[in-house]
């Protein structure tokens, strides 16, 4: 049986636009009529998600899965590196962990995690018609080819034509592109099909004859389009770089202050909220940034639950949440900030620090957290709710990543996971509650519900249930008005043709 074909997505830097490229084509191809798979083979990131089976990956490959109409599947990032701090990482490999990394030693045991990418990519080469995949970084990281097992080692491995993107918004868009054709070896160089400039804001035609230019010093490659910025996308970032250009999301009165923990995790959480008119969301770290009083606040989740505690007091944003709290502003704690809000944390075993180690919460919630190695990693389905805030929500769905079990003398809801097994979660103290479940939030009955308890009123229609589809839809034809995509598709089918 012939495997599908690859096209490669690999950029001259990181945050040139890889991920949301990908996510573009996979909804445009799919659009086409086919059945398309993202695929990256290593990526680094806090965002995860979980798929049906209980699998960890990128977020961003789940939102490329979620682009391209098809459930997110472990083979789509079989390799997902966790950054804890200082140094350290923790490594999941085909969804589940597999070791925790220092810096330096993840080169030695690249020879080891090869066959899983190939063994991995192999497979959704068989189940799909096209697999988009994309690369990390940069490809001409001379220092660090030797070790390649994501950008140009994928590349050649499926025969895959090679669309490489620049990010114009930073300048030197040409250098960077030309820069890192040079880099490359030759038969690298020969895989690269086309170059795709994006972020570009202005009238291209300021761009003259540059793109010929271009073309005649890298080695002949064409520029198949220059794709302008698109302002006020809703789209799932991958990681917390994000942050730092877009720290405010949404406009309104409604004021909710997120706290960007240092090892924040999955914040797209919050992602709806922002999305509703009259919410604005801001992130913040540290007590300064919250002198005047917010409308609410939430304790998002964090891979490194009781360092990032430490770091709360030490910045003095522990004090400042727990005055507000008992002022009776609300406040919400998700996954690891659902940890911290309750009376003790025990670690016994060592999985985040010293074993033995116990520290004390937050002390705004009657709960207490014991880590424990396995790590849960379960879609699920709320069964049954108790309290006037949660009414209506049986049926919502949402994800659970933790490594640790929260005791709650007043679960706030029954959750049956894809296991089959029925757990309880949560807790509520006036005010304040907390849940492990990422993605509550999506659901319109709870968003509207807590949004409404702190004196939102809805504008118009509000935010539809399937806007994150409306978006993808938007991204997609944004790309589409500005690339040559009858060009690519010609990529695609000669790359797909058994070769002589």
């Amino acid at each position: 049986m012939p495997l599908a074909p690859v096209l490669m997505i690999q950029g001259t830097h990181s945050n040139a636009g890889k991920s949301l490229m990908v996510t573009a084509l996979c909804r445009i191809f799919a659009r086409r009529g086919l059945r398309v798979a993202p695929f990256k083979a290593q990526n680094m990131a806090l965002n995860s998600f979980v798929t049906p089976e209980g699998h960890e990956i990128g977020r961003a490959q789940a939102v490329q899965a979620e682009a391209a109409g098809v459930a997110p599947h472990v083979d789509m990032n079989p390799i997902l590196i966790k950054p804890e701090g200082d140094g350290v990482s923790q490594l999941m490999l085909n969804g589940r962990p597999y070791t925790r990394l220092h810096a330096g030693n993840f080169y030695a045991l690249k020879t080891e995690l090869w066959p899983h990418v190939t063994a991995a990519l192999d497979r959704l080469r068989q189940r799909f018609d096209l697999v988009i995949a994309e690369g990390a970084g940069s490809p001409a990281e001379i220092n660090l080819k030797a070790g390649d097992i994501v950008n140009m080692r994928v590349a050649r491995y499926a025969n895959a034509p090679v669309l490489l993107v620049g990010d114009i918004d930073r300048g030197g868009v040409f250098a960077a592109l030309v820069g890192t054709m040079v880099l490359l070896e030759p038969e690298e160089r020969a895989l690269v099909k086309g170059f795709i400039i994006n972020k570009f804001r202005g009238d291209v035609r300021l761009l003259g004859d540059g793109l010929t230019m271009l073309q005649e010093r890298a080695f002949g490659v064409p520029t198949l389009g220059v794709v302008p910025f698109l302002p006020n996308l809703r789209i799932a970032d991958e990681d917390s770089v994000a942050l730092e250009t877009r720290h405010v999301r949404g406009d309104g009165e409604i004021e909710i202050a997120v706290v960007r923990l240092p090892r924040i995790s999955n914040f797209d959480d919050f992602d709806a909220l922002a999305a509703e008119p009259g919410v604005r969301v801001r992130f913040v770290q540290h007590p300064d940034e919250m002198t005047e009083r917010p409308t609410a606040l939430i304790l998002p989740g964090s891979k490194a639950t009781i360092a990032d505690l430490a770091w709360l007091r030490a910045t003095g944003l522990a004090a400042r949440i727990q005055a507000l709290a008992r002022e009776g502003v609300p406040l919400v704690g998700i996954c690891g900030g659902y940890q911290m809000l309750g009376q003790w944390l025990e670690d016994p075993d060592g999985v985040e620090a010293p074993p033995g180690t116990r520290v004390p919460g937050l002390g705004l919630l009657p709960t207490h957290t014991i880590f424990a190695r396995q790590k849960a990693t379960f879609q699920v389905e709320v069964e049954g709710c108790s309290g006037a805030l949660f009414a209506g929500i049986a049926g919502a769905r949402g994800y659970e990543i933790h490594m640790g079990r929260t005791q709650s003398p007043a679960p706030l809801l029954r959750l049956r996971r894809t296991s089959g097994e029925t757990v309880l979660d949560g807790a509520q103290q006036g005010a304040v509650w907390g849940t492990y479940v990422h993605g509550l939030f999506d659901n319109a009955a709870l968003r509207h519900a807590w949004l409404k308890s702190l004196g939102w009123r809805p504008q118009g229609v509000g935010l539809s249930e399937n806007w994150r589809e409306r978006e993808y839809d938007r991204l997609a034809d944004h790309v589409a008005a500005h690339v040559d995509i009858n060009a690519i598709a010609a990529l695609v089918e000669q790359a797909g043709k058994p070769s002589a």
